[in-house]
């Protein structure tokens, strides 16, 4: 069912994100998991950014997204800073998560990253 409105999903976080003075940079996903690249400046949290990506993305799937049962992100994120030399690295990562979790599962790359 993700995959009918994923790309509308992730124009809607792009178009709030530029509202609300969030610079997403890149943005991709499967079915269990998003993956994000934002530009944080100075002045802003990372624990308050997720929150309102992750409650406006809730009531758009919800408004918009025909599903049986309501959605509701999982509790928690993970965060990792990237350095300016490694953007581009991380932008072709994200844009390569169907063909990337072919291979490997989102759980079993979360373990290893987190060893």
């Amino acid at each position: 069912m993700f995959r009918s409105f994923r790309y509308d999903l992730f124009n809607y976080l792009k178009s709030y994100g530029e509202k609300n003075d969030i610079t997403v940079d890149v943005i991709n996903g499967i079915e269990d998991h998003v993956h994000l690249l934002i530009r944080l400046k100075t002045t802003q949290q990372i624990s308050e950014v997720i929150n309102l990506l992750k409650g406006a993305s809730s009531r758009w799937i919800n408004l918009n997204g025909n599903l049986e049962e309501t959605f509701k992100w999982q509790n928690g994120y993970g965060v990792f800073s990237v350095s300016e030399k490694d953007i581009p690295k991380v932008r072709n990562y994200i844009y390569k998560q169907e063909e990337h979790h072919k291979s490997i599962s989102y759980s079993k790359e979360l373990k290893k990253l987190i060893k």
